[in-house]
């Protein structure tokens, strides 16, 4: 890993290079998890599966002698019988014996191989849990401006890869490499000792221009492998993309633009997985080529020596034999080679990942946040994004305990800028926000966190049911708590009349329920939370007059006696605040309560002036609508509460700022 990377680390969990090629590291590096220091019980897994993988080399190479010994007595080579008349005996049993223990051989060896796999299988899935459990929880702990720059499928698919390379790399290293070094090293000493040095010449030159040969065509399709991984994953998001936008598709007809988008996508996947099947087939022809060629060439010298009489047909078997159960694993060794360089492939997004470091970290010392009366100040914040565009220039303002603060605006004025630096999402470029007099980039994020209640503008629900995510906001509540604070959010009478009830399932981002419902239940859960301190994040924005009115006096009560910031849109929301800050150009350039804003007649009155006409345009047509009861003359209900004239000025398409 290069030195600017300094993550805090325990000797479990060694930094990781991304890399390419690092196959010795990545084995150093995942050593950890296959030797786990404390786990006992995996380490002897490890030492049995060795024990039991030298047993089985041993018996793979002891099969071909079997071969060999019932050949050469079946062709009469051997020991003469003791008397003449034992030689019917002798010419059955020994043949048949060695046919025995040539069948008995290659039982013992399936056996042990599968049993040292089966031994073996509860390390490498560990290690995978491991790896893949530190790498979700470092995705976590990664900045909102990395999650914002990646697609959430493309990262889903990363931790997928990555989850199999890391098996892969686990049982292809111990299960195949190590197994196959050990039975070249028998086989070339068995041909010392039963043949000679030439036949020994003949299978090292062949397995050395084999693995060159696999090694120069591997390094070629590596490129092809990557290329068919990015179009792999640019398909999969396009896919997660447009069927997380359903209703969008729906709205403008694009179903045929989606699938065509999608085709293009799979397009270069096919391309690219042909080209990489292609080229796995020339690398598999030449590999039985030159393999074939050693074998010939080691068969044909041992023919030779047959003829000249020096060896039997019993070793032309057993040359044959070794030749021929030495491909297997060679031939797997190949394979281990082009899929732990694949997995390494795979796993340098993750490790990429691993070796990003948090962007917002705790100091090593920092304390937990301890709130007194929950009062929030900002002193002279100053932040960007981007260092050449400014969002907030040196704001400057107090909430005090138990009081109501909003903060109003035009969109890129830095609102909600403002709610995502309280909860320590970015680290500020100047000045300070402290809550009870404690600097909130000193203190646990944990803590900050847990001191505040959002309710955000979007709510976006875990797939599962209502009593879950209302129970998310204090886990260890109990069923009567979550009961409770969902009739203080006003949803308890709307669950009730669902047929599972609390059990209902929400749908993925919670899409089977209306605004109104989800927004409720954000309340249940903050409410179930019980935070000193409330940001509410334009929590009523996306919702028609009524259902805004219903969820406003929920919020009001939630809101009561607590530190509350509020990131307002719609002004008539705000109107009781203690005190509105407005800003505009991330300054602040009005603050007062709402009669002193109106009656200063600056920008806060003109979009409460802009925002009435809206809203009494609005009512004339709700009117109209009434009188005219023609259903193809009904105007479409309005949803979010603003006209099209209302928008424009007040909150433009939002940027980056928000």
């Amino acid at each position: 890993m290069s030195d600017h990377h300094h993550h805090r680390r325990s000797p479990e969990q060694p930094a990781i290079s991304a890399d390419r090629g690092a196959l010795l590291k990545t084995v150093i590096h995942l050593w950890p998890y296959i030797w786990p220091s404390d786990r006992r019980d995996l380490k002897l897994r490890v030492l049995g599966a060795m024990v039991l993988l030298l047993a089985a080399k041993l018996a793979t190479v002891a099969v071909p002698f079997t071969f060999k010994w019932a050949t050469d007595a079946l062709a009469g080579h051997g020991t003469a019988p003791a008397a003449a008349t034992d030689w019917l005996g002798w010419a059955l049993a020994v043949p048949v014996a060695m046919t025995i223990a040539y069948g008995g051989m290659r039982i013992l060896m399936a056996i042990l191989t599968q049993t040292r796999d089966g031994i073996f299988a509860k390390v490498a899935m560990h290690a995978v849990r491991r790896l893949a459990f530190r790498t979700f929880v470092h995705m976590h702990e990664l900045s909102l401006r990395f999650h914002l720059e990646r697609k959430t499928g493309g990262l889903t698919r990363v931790l997928e890869r990555g989850r199999n390379a890391i098996e892969t790399i686990v049982r292809m290293v111990i299960l195949q490499l190590s197994p196959t070094i050990i039975e070249l090293a028998l086989i070339v000493g068995v041909l010392m000792w039963q043949f000679d040095w030439r036949y020994v010449a003949v299978i090292l030159a062949t397995v050395a221009v084999y693995l060159v040969y696999t090694y120069h065509a591997t390094e070629w399709r590596i490129g092809i492998r990557r290329r068919m991984n990015e179009s792999d994953t640019d398909a999969n998001v396009k896919a997660i993309d447009s069927l997380l936008n359903y209703e969008t598709v729906k709205y403008f007809s694009a179903e045929q633009r989606e699938a065509e988008r999608y085709d293009k996508s799979m397009a270069r996947y096919e391309e690219a997985s042909t080209r990489a099947y292609t080229s796995l087939a020339v690398l598999n022809a030449g590999q039985a080529v030159i393999f074939t060629l050693g074998l010939a060439a080691a068969m044909v010298m041992c023919a030779f020596e047959i003829k000249a009489g020096t060896k039997t047909i019993g070793d032309f078997v057993l040359i044959n034999s070794m030749m021929i159960q030495l491909y297997q694993p060679l031939n797997f060794m190949g394979m281990v080679y082009r899929e732990i360089k694949q997995a390494v492939i795979d796993i340098e997004l993750m490790f990429s990942i691993l070796a990003r470091e948090p962007e917002i970290k705790d100091s090593p010392t920092a304390p937990p946040l301890n709130v007194t009366s929950g009062t929030v100040r900002f002193e002279d914040v100053r932040f960007a994004y981007e260092p050449e565009r400014a969002i907030l220039k040196g704001v400057s303002f107090d909430v005090p305990a138990g009081k109501t603060v909003a903060v109003v605006g035009p969109s890129g004025a830095g609102k909600s800028t403002i709610s995502r630096l309280l909860f320590r999402f970015y680290d500020l470029a100047g000045g300070r926000i402290l809550i009870d007099g404690q600097d909130i980039a000193k203190v646990t994020q944990a803590s900050l966190r847990q001191a505040i209640g959002m309710v955000p503008q979007d709510t976006v629900l875990f797939n599962d049911t209502i009593r879950y995510n209302i129970r998310y906001g204090r886990w260890e509540a109990s069923n009567d708590d979550v009961e409770e604070a969902a009739r203080l959010a006003q949803i308890d009478g709307l669950i009730r009349l669902a047929p599972k009830g609390y059990e209902t399932e929400v749908g993925e981002r919670g899409l089977k329920l209306s605004g109104g419902e989800k927004q409720r239940v954000a309340i249940a859960r903050t409410i179930l939370k019980a935070p000193p301190i409330l940001v509410l994040d334009e929590a009523t924005s996306a919702l028609d007059s009524h259902t805004e009115r219903e969820i406003q006096d929920a919020l009001e009560r939630v809101s009561k006696g607590r530190t509350t910031l509020v990131i307002a849109h719609r002004l008539s929301t705000i109107v009781g605040a203690d005190e509105i800050i407005v800003l505009d150009q991330g300054e602040i350039v009005e603050r007062g309560t709402h009669f002193a804003l109106l009656a200063a007649n600056g920008l806060y009155a003109s979009m409460w002036n802009r925002q009435r006409e809206a809203e009494e345009a609005r009512e004339k047509l709700a009117r109209v609508a009434e009188v005219d009861v023609a259903p193809n003359r009904n105007p479409p209900p309005v949803e979010d509460g603003t006209s099209a004239d209302d928008a424009t000025p007040i909150e433009a398409p939002a940027d980056a700022a928000e």
